[in-house]
């Protein structure tokens, strides 16, 4: 999507300053975190999401609380910010489209298109030279069967659009059921991925502003438990050389998408010191949460900063850190956690722990540097 369409209109290039209206899309805990973050800039925020449990309005300046779909909702909401953003890339993409022909929208509707379907993000990392498990679409379930004798096992099939945390995916073997293993993915069309026997994931949050300036948080180690993220540790246990690799990997990806904002870009890094994309965000990420209390400027300051078009700030890290997710019931031990010298406990304020729910995290600073 191109500068000259009605979809970019809205965008010149617009500092967005200090007491000005933030417009965020999506309700949750990456929302409600950026707000915080945005108001400590002086700036107010004005969350738009629908019906449900949403902690990000607790501490915004004003709601909308609609259907992405509801045009009149919409353009009340434009209406009353002056830039808009998102806390997450399940969004329909017309939402972004309608929203940018009104104001300002970073990163852009285009960025949102390829990074939320992995068909299309793993094209767009093939077109630009970056390095990623080889990968096949499968458009019907009877397509599954030749593209493995392609990828071989095992293999991980993926649903195209709308996964996180795990969600529609699922590991093929040779003994595995092809009908089984579709139902689970539980999505019209799949993406059929080799398996990739990493050392360990890490990943790199990236922003970039107007102006073209880009900064990158030094790569961190993420360790997944049930497929959802359990602990960051910062700084990743990888060589100098593979770090340096792993950010210039994300800058270049954060150059060619024309972002303004923030991506975050996780990596696999193989037995043989590789590195490996394997999924974008265009938004804050889980993995840079240890930046609220490790580092000179947290994830979420800088997200407001780049997507206003303010200067960046500095991505020194001050500690080392480790990050441990509180999922479900974890977060009842949060009592404990207080009383624990050097633990810095975030809570979303969400109604209910349920099973795998991200109700907070902890992060404890280990070294002074």
């Amino acid at each position: 999507m191109s500068s000259a369409t009605p979809a970019a209109a809205a965008d010149q290039g617009q500092v967005i300053a200090p007491g000005s209206t933030i417009g965020i899309l999506g309700g949750g805990q990456l929302g409600r975190m950026a707000a915080m973050a945005a108001a400590r800039l002086g700036f107010k925020t004005h969350i738009y999401c629908p019906p449900g449990d949403n902690p990000a309005t607790q501490v915004a300046s004003a709601a909308t609380i609609a259907p992405y779909e509801d045009d009149g909702a919409l353009a009340r909401f434009a209406g009353a910010v002056d830039v808009v953003t998102f806390e997450f890339e399940n969004v329909p993409s017309r939402t972004a489209e309608t929203l940018a022909r009104l104001k300002p929208t970073r990163p852009s509707p285009r960025v949102l298109h390829i990074c939320q379907e992995r068909l299309r993000e793993k094209d767009f990392l093939a077109s630009i030279k970056v390095p990623t498990t080889r990968y096949m679409e499968v458009a019907r379930p009877e397509s599954l069967e030749r593209a493995l004798r392609e990828i071989g096992h095992p293999a991980i099939l993926k649903s195209a659009q709308f996964g996180y945390d795990g969600k529609g995916q699922v590991r093929i073997d040779a003994d595995s059921r092809l009908d089984e293993a579709w139902s689970r993915m539980g999505a019209p069309i799949g993406i059929l991925e080799a398996f990739v026997d990493f050392r360990l994931e890490i990943s790199v949050i990236v922003a970039r502003t107007l102006d073209g300036n880009v900064v990158a948080y030094e790569p961190v180690e993420n360790q997944h438990r049930h497929h959802i993220l359990d602990t960051t540790i910062v700084p990743a246990r990888v060589t100098q050389a593979v770090a340096m690799r792993a950010e210039a990997i994300g800058r270049h990806i954060a150059e060619e998408l024309g972002l303004i904002g923030l991506i975050a870009v996780e990596m696999f890094v193989t037995n043989a010191g590789e590195v490996l994309v394997n999924e974008l965000a265009p938004r804050p990420h889980n993995s840079g949460h240890w930046s609220i209390d490790g580092c000179v400027t947290s994830q979420f300051e800088q997200f407001v900063r780049a997507v206003c078009g303010l200067p960046l700030g500095s991505v020194e890290r001050h500690s080392d850190a480790v990050m441990k997710n509180l999922l479900g019931d974890d977060v009842l031990a949060w009592k404990e956690i207080l009383a624990e010298p050097g633990a810095k406990l975030h809570l979303y304020g969400k109604a209910e722990p349920r099973p795998g729910r991200k109700m907070g995290h902890v992060t404890r600073l280990t070294t002074k540097r």
